[in-house]
């Protein structure tokens, strides 16, 4: 272990997202749980990306401080041509970006075209907010941030 990563423990959290995400051959850095994420957040270590639609974030609920690109809008879940664009704007291209979206799905999507565009430390915060569907058909009852008791805020 390098004397940098003894310094800060979190940062082994992405080395060891990059090479698992290397074995299973992802186009983008990796993926990380809720709970590492957050311990990247607030080492500030890396920026929450919450890339859900607008209506999501203000009636199902948010992460305080985090940022918003959304990867797609509405309803309909139309596809944002500009998110790689606001994206860097909101970023860089070299920070180090953690996309949250409601499953961990579109997040991953989200984390691809980032970096075929050229983002070089971007990762998809496995479960999402919400957490996948149980076989009742809901979320939130097995994983995903809230689950967790991760911080969120509601408007």
């Amino acid at each position: 272990m390098t004397l940098e990563l003894a310094e800060r423990p979190t940062l082994a959290l992405l080395e060891a997202a990059r090479a698992k995400a290397a074995e299973a051959g992802l186009p983008y850095a990796g993926g990380l749980s809720p709970q590492d994420a957050w311990a990247l957040v607030q080492a500030g270590d890396a920026v929450l990306v919450d890339v859900r639609t607008a209506e999501e974030r203000k009636f199902v609920g948010l992460v305080p401080d985090s940022l918003h690109v959304a990867w797609a809008t509405g309803t309909s879940l139309t596809r944002n041509p500009r998110f790689v664009r606001e994206l860097e704007a909101k970023t860089g291209k070299d920070a180090v970006v953690l996309l949250l979206c409601r499953s961990g799905n579109r997040s991953a999507l989200a984390a691809e075209a980032a970096a075929k565009a050229g983002f070089t430390q971007v990762f998809n915060v496995l479960e999402g907010f919400e957490g996948e569907l149980d076989g009742a058909q809901r979320r939130g009852a097995s994983n995903g941030w809230r689950f967790h008791g991760l911080p969120w805020i509601q408007d």
